[in-house]
């Protein structure tokens, strides 16, 4: 038995020798060595990973003496370290840089994750030593952030069935490792719907209204596909150029249903698999207590409640219509002035939207791609960084990406102290998720003794228009306000300053967690922020300050109609997220059901966006998606702040810095917002911001 014991450990320690997720790279401040890495690491990682993990555990669990916060909570705090670096850089490439190996890869661990994270927190043994240190919270003297860290962690423990009957326990468990596996599957099906569908196009004439940078692209794309011609696809730096200026109505429609019929049948339907997510999901909440999975989600976000966040919702959807009616009409009349016969359809709106848009601003991304050269824009992206926080970047070539199009930073303050890895990786390909959202591969903290800090590994993946063989990386306008979206994220993670993971950087309240985003987005429509860098690629010539003038008069064009469908989709997600049973509706007929007090067009039978609805299916947003809208609010009262002292002004950024960015979710949200606003936020901003009131 020794010996058999003594081989074990052999082949433990020889894993561990040869695989670079095991081991400490050897790169500046602990990089992943992304280029040793392969896809056979990934499982043995996980198999040692997660030992070492449950050993951890046991040490807790097991330790005679009385539990303290510091040899329960803190070691917990700890435990699972290396886990949390090979999932970290797992799921992140998962998204980012699949394939058919990796998805598969996916689904092998994805049960033995779940059974690892169920074995913790429906331990009896290890929640008794975690309540025995809660319930002497008052006596411990602890410090706010060791406060909040075993508030959190009594809370998780009690929020995944840790007070559950043995019986039960089994239940939740076999619920959990099933909605695993399911929305897995959710996103792979929408992976594999959206890179299924092409519009291969060998006519010349089939691209009638096409601007050049579009048709670039086309022919790009199909010669990266060995075709002859042009290939549009559904990502959207080929699909919504295609909706916006093809003159070819049919093919139009036919691309729009493609996409908005995405994973409705075939092998890449997700209906069932929606049914199966959100039975689950009202079982699990069942189980803990809850008559439905938005009463669980949401207790501890800003909203607290569902009544909370539904009423927000509709008092929004009320003040947003007749704005969106109007948007809807103002379009459909000037397509009729146009010589267009007929009922405006889904596939018409973008096209006739953008035309209209041209004739009354004389503005479109044709004329202002130009200006957005993706070099310039990503230098006045740092470069507001530099301005508002200090914040340097630097390109490290000797920290490898995970990818060719991935960039690498070293991020540094004005000080010259280390901040944050930062990974850039802005083109579409298709082992790439659709849309872009900010990740890390490390969170800020420190060590166990306190005394060695850990700075984050801050990643950005987004899907921008790519070079072409004549022509660089040149944004649209939404591209570039999607860059400083995804940067605030950034930033959240990169100027994060706490002793603890579980509590730094965007561990925070998903409601809360899209000011600092969304904040960003307002620099992308102030004059002299645009005045500093939008310059022609080929002349040199600074933008123009008619065509500034014309973005800022612009930006809430068609406000009305934006409003409504965003909140469509916050709509649409808390009807699945309240139900206190699987609908007897097939999917489409209950989203429309749900969202028909949306509706400003006609309706297109056998098209729906929960299908493919992926922040809800297989992301993080279920009960959740408000919190775009939410958050739309926050920004728009935390930027007046900054309108009013001066949008570059160093007192009031390093006031949000310091109460915001730096402080995770040491205190709750709706505190730490009013530490930095000095009193609750005003929704009235957002409707000013918009448009909707003077």
């Amino acid at each position: 038995m020794l010996a058999a014991f003594a081989a074990i450990l052999l082949i433990s320690c020889k894993t561990e020798m040869n695989n670079p997720l095991l081991t400490q790279s050897g790169l500046r401040y602990e990089a992943p060595a992304f280029d040793k890495i392969t896809e056979e690491h990934y499982l043995p990682a996980f198999e040692a990973a997660i030992a070492e993990g449950k050993q951890e555990i046991e040490a807790i669990v097991n330790n005679p003496d009385a539990p303290t916060f510091e040899n329960t909570i803190l070691e917990l705090e700890y435990a699972g370290g290396k886990l949390n670096t090979v999932a970290g850089i797992f799921y992140n490439l998962n998204e980012a840089n699949t394939n058919d190996k990796m998805q598969e890869i996916a689904e092998q661990i994805s049960p033995m994750m779940t059974e690892y994270s169920l074995s913790i927190m429906l331990n009896p043994k290890l929640f008794e030593r975690v309540k025995a240190v809660y319930e002497q919270r008052e006596s411990l003297n602890l410090s706010q952030e060791e406060a909040k860290l075993l508030e959190k962690t009594f809370k998780s423990f009690a929020d995944n069935g840790a007070n559950l009957c043995e019986e039960d326990k089994a239940k939740y468990s076999k619920i959990q490792e099933e909605l695993s596996l399911a929305t897995l599957k959710f996103g792979k099906n929408t992976l594999g719907a959206t890179n299924a569908f092409i519009l291969h196009l060998t006519n010349e004439e089939d691209l009638a209204g096409l601007p050049a940078f579009a048709k670039d692209a086309a022919a790009y794309e199909a010669k990266s596909r060995n075709l002859e011609g042009w290939v549009i696809t559904l990502q959207q730096p080929s699909y919504s150029p295609f909706m916006q200026y093809s003159e070819k109505r049919e093919l139009r429609e036919k691309l729009w249903k493609a996409y908005n019929s995405k994973c409705l049948d075939g092998e890449f339907s997700n209906l069932e698999i929606i049914k199966q997510i959100v039975g689950l999901r009202i079982e699990a909440a069942n189980l803990l207590g809850y008559s439905t999975y938005a009463d669980m989600a949401l207790k501890d976000r800003m909203a607290k409640d569902a009544p909370t966040v539904n009423e927000f919702l509709s008092n929004l959807l009320e003040k947003s219509m007749p704005f969106a009616k109007k948007d809807v009409k103002a379009v459909a009349d000037y397509a009729k002035v146009n010589g267009f016969k007929g009922e405006l359809m889904p596939w018409d709106f973008s096209f006739y939207s953008e035309r209209l848009k041209k004739e009354k601003y004389s503005l479109n991304d044709e004329v202002l791609k130009p200006y957005f050269k993706l070099e310039n824009v990503k230098e006045a992206v740092f470069g507001l960084a530099n301005t508002l926080y200090g914040l340097n970047f630097t390109e490290a070539k000797d920290i490898p990406g995970y990818h060719p199009d991935v960039t690498v930073y070293d991020v540094t303050d004005a000080n010259g102290r280390h901040m944050a890895v930062f990974y850039a990786d802005f083109f579409p390909r298709e082992s790439k998720g659709g849309g872009a959202w900010m990740t890390s591969f490390r969170e800020q903290s420190f060590t166990k003794d306190g005394k060695v800090e850990k700075r984050p590994h801050v990643s950005i993946v987004c899907n921008f228009t790519k070079p072409t063989e004549t022509e660089p990386s040149l944004l649209t306008f939404y591209e570039v306000t999607t860059f400083l979206h995804e940067f605030g994220h950034a930033l959240h993670g990169i100027l994060a300053e706490g002793r603890f993971a579980s509590l730094t950087g965007t561990s925070v309240a998903r409601d809360f967690v899209e000011l600092p985003s969304q904040i960003m987005e307002n620099w992308a429509t102030e004059k002299e922020y645009l005045a500093s860098f939008a310059k022609h690629y080929q002349t040199g010539e600074v933008i123009p300050d008619e065509l500034i003038d014309k973005i800022i008069e612009s930006k809430n064009y068609n406000s009305g109609y934006a409003s409504v469908r965003q909140l469509q989709f916050g709509i649409g997600d808390m009807a699945w997220h309240s139900v206190t049973e699987v609908p007897a509706d097939d999917v489409v007929a209950f989203e429309k059901k749900a969202v028909a007090a949306c509706a400003l067009m006609p309706d297109v039978p056998a098209t729906a966006f929960a299908p493919s609805f992926g922040h809800i299916f297989s992301g993080g947003y279920a009960a959740g998606y408000y919190s775009y809208k939410w958050a739309e609010v926050l920004e728009a009262d935390a930027f007046q702040v900054f309108k009013e002292n001066g949008i570059f002004n160093k007192e009031t950024a390093e006031k949000f810095r310091k109460e915001i960015l730096s402080r995770g979710s040491i205190e709750d949200a709706d505190v730490i917002y009013r530490n930095f606003r000095g009193r609750d936020p005003e929704p009235e901003a957002l409707l000013k911001k918009i448009g909707m009131v003077k």
